[in-house]
């Protein structure tokens, strides 16, 4: 127990003397979630509109009105005819027309009314299909109020009541911020661990070890232990400043996170020595860490539903120790789950932990 205590304080005091490691351990995380929930967002705002209006009625101009009065929209013009509408779509000056028909207001009451067109830009088609379902949204919503008005009747839309539960302002930022946080562990608990050990290696540092009596067990406990406090540390950091600065704390109990934490931490940072141990320059693990990251980030859910991957990716995933974090990190923050409902995501999280701190510890060549 002594030489695993002696072990750890050797590690933190390298940390320590290290000019560039302590302040990337407290910079990076409030930085990350300063400056990311910002640009990693699918949030479509500003859609480019213009309007032709033929009609020149009380419902057109109040269509008008509600369009430029978002910052969903931003109205650039209102044109008599739909060729210079189109015009401004081609050169890219708009993304969306709407095209407001003769007598739209006068023939609303008919059994087939005349109905609004609107076009858009789908070369971004995130942009495109989304700016059109917010126009299409605003337009719905502006035609209910004049048939209330009116008292022509309730439409359709007005029959189905929507709710958006979980996330009620429907902010992309609070489906990305849990999955920064999942990003800011793999890369302090996975990158430098394993960084830490390659570097020993090509300092021949690591020589001074293998040739004491120190079991390979002690050895890598030794490594791992102090990374594991420094990721429930930057953990801790990016839980408040989602708090401090997006208003966003965890509907569930901070204690099913931090569990769930612990063992991510165990899984990512006993993978990092795995591959420290297979590798024999920086260079090598820096190229084999960044390959499995960006399979991580890329086919674990951070950034794009599993759901919508074809069927043999979905496979794949089963396989990812993040897929796993990344459904209990939002379910615990945005809906409440507690760990009885998430038991099945905690028990593979504990196998993929106790699976590759194993590996690290046998993979491990000691040359007494």
């Amino acid at each position: 127990m002594r030489t695993l205590l002696i072990l750890i304080q050797k590690e933190f005091l390298q940390i320590r003397r290290n000019s560039f490691l302590p302040r990337l351990i407290i910079a990076f995380p409030i930085m990350i979630m300063l400056v990311m929930p910002w640009i990693t967002t699918m949030d479509v705002r500003h859609v480019g509109v213009v309007v032709t209006d033929s009609d020149h009625s009380t419902v057109s101009r109040r269509i008008i009105s509600h369009i430029g009065a978002t910052d969903w929209f931003t109205l650039h013009d209102v044109v008599p005819d739909y060729v210079t509408a189109l015009r401004q779509l081609e050169q890219g000056d708009v993304d969306v027309i709407i095209e407001i028909p003769q007598h739209f207001e006068r023939d609303m009451t008919l059994a087939q009314p005349k109905s609004i067109s609107i076009s858009a830009n789908s070369v971004n088609a995130t942009k495109g299909s989304l700016g059109m379902q917010y126009v299409l949204q605003t337009v719905a919503r502006t035609l209910n109020e004049v048939r209330i008005e009116q008292g022509i009747g309730a439409s359709v839309a007005e029959l189905a009541v929507v709710q958006n539960r979980y996330n009620p302002t429907l902010n992309y930022r609070h489906y990305m911020i849990p999955a920064l946080m999942i990003m800011l562990l793999i890369l302090i608990c996975c990158f430098l661990p394993a960084l830490n050990i390659v570097g020993e290696k090509e300092t021949g540092t690591i020589e001074q070890i293998n040739v004491t009596p120190l079991d390979k067990f002690t050895f890598t406990l030794g490594k791992l232990i102090p990374y594991w406090i420094i990721g429930f540390f930057v953990l801790t950091i990016a839980i408040f400043v989602a708090w401090a600065v997006y208003d966003l704390w965890p509907i569930g109990a901070l204690g099913a996170i931090y569990l769930a934490a612990m063992l991510f931490i165990f899984t990512m940072s006993g993978f990092g020595i795995v591959l420290a141990n297979i590798s024999d320059t920086m260079q090598q693990a820096m190229f084999v860490m960044f390959f499995f990251v960006m399979i991580f980030v890329l086919m674990s859910g951070l950034m794009t539903p599993i759901e919508s991957m074809p069927y043999w990716s979905q496979t794949v995933t089963l396989f990812l120790p993040p897929r796993y974090f990344i459904e209990i990190m939002r379910s615990v923050y945005l809906k409440g789950t507690t760990i009885a409902e998430l038991w099945h995501n905690f028990a593979v999280l504990g196998v993929f932990a106790a699976l590759f701190n194993l590996l690290a510890a046998v993979t491990y060549k000691k040359q007494a």
